[in-house]
């Protein structure tokens, strides 16, 4: 069964007439004709009844003709959302996103890309590098944003958008406020507030122990707030990123010797196909200019 062959019969249960139903139609009455036999002989029976001048339908014919209306308009139902789509007027794109990076860092791109694709819908989802990495396998996200200390497996493309120093947050009057660096040793001896979803921890456990460092866990959790809320308590002291937002007042210096950073990429599976949609959002975060 052809599309065009139901259009056809559509058109001729409307008209009754087949040289009105060709001109509807635009093509020839002999192949509208054609057209209608050929479906005829594939329902296995007479839709239409030819007398003389005068065309009239039959039972099946009647019976069949909601059935393939349906069929008509959902197909021209899916054809107007697929342009849509490629045109990119109710599209969508699935975003995820490393929980430990500030939003703020992405407010002026994600303000530039909607003004630039206003029918492009955006989702973003959180998670640790790990658990983005399985979304994209599944399908579940088109494209991730995050960092993590060793290299990426090969099934997945990176590109670098630009790298973060790591800082050490203290409380008001803590010995660090008269540093303007701090280094690594001189954390020995520090109560430390640990971020459980840092991706970076096992690098920065080691970074500090190579170096003799010993520091006393004095709390843990996965909430950003809360473990700033307990350095400025005067708790402790924590790594975080410097493009992390932080609670006013809270005191934060970079560390130095050795400097420690983390390199923000988009990740795309490798070899799999973008949709318009999202080839348009990898290409506009490439070209953004992150480093201002």
């Amino acid at each position: 069964m052809e599309m065009h062959q139901i259009r056809y019969f559509l058109a001729l249960s409307e008209t009754l007439n087949f040289t009105r139903s060709a001109e509807m139609c635009n093509v020839t009455q002999p192949a509208l004709s054609r057209a209608i036999q050929a479906l005829e002989q594939e329902l296995g029976g007479q839709l239409f009844r030819r007398e003389r001048n005068q065309t009239h339908m039959t039972d099946l014919g009647r019976l069949l003709r909601p059935q393939l209306e349906a069929i008509y308009n959902n197909a021209q139902a899916a054809r107007t959302t697929a342009q849509s789509f490629l045109k990119m007027k109710q599209a969508d794109v699935k975003l995820g996103v490393m929980c430990t990076i500030g939003p703020l860092r992405f407010s002026g791109f994600l303000s530039s890309f909607q003004a630039a694709n206003q029918g492009i819908r955006l989702t973003m989802l959180e998670g640790v590098p790990s658990r983005l990495s399985e979304l994209l396998m599944q399908g579940e996200i088109d494209v991730a944003i995050f960092a993590q200390p060793g290299p990426l497996p090969e099934r997945f493309d990176a590109h670098p958008l630009y790298k973060e120093s790591f800082v050490i947050a203290f409380p008001p009057g803590h010995r660090f406020s008269s540093m303007n660096t701090i280094s690594v040793k001189e954390l020995d001896g520090e109560s430390y507030l640990s971020r459980i979803n840092c991706e970076y921890y096992d690098h920065l456990k080691e970074c500090c122990q190579s170096r003799g460092v010993r520091m006393q866990d004095a709390f843990r959790s996965e909430r950003e707030d809360w473990v700033q809320s307990l350095v400025l308590a005067g708790m402790g002291v924590c790594f975080i990123p410097e493009y992390s937002p932080v609670l006013p007042g809270l005191q934060q210096r970079r560390v130095s010797d050795p400097e420690i950073t983390r390199e923000i990429m988009l990740v795309t599976v490798a070899g799999r196909r973008f949709s318009p949609a999202v080839m348009t959002f990898v290409k506009a975060a490439k070209s953004f200019a992150w480093r201002q």
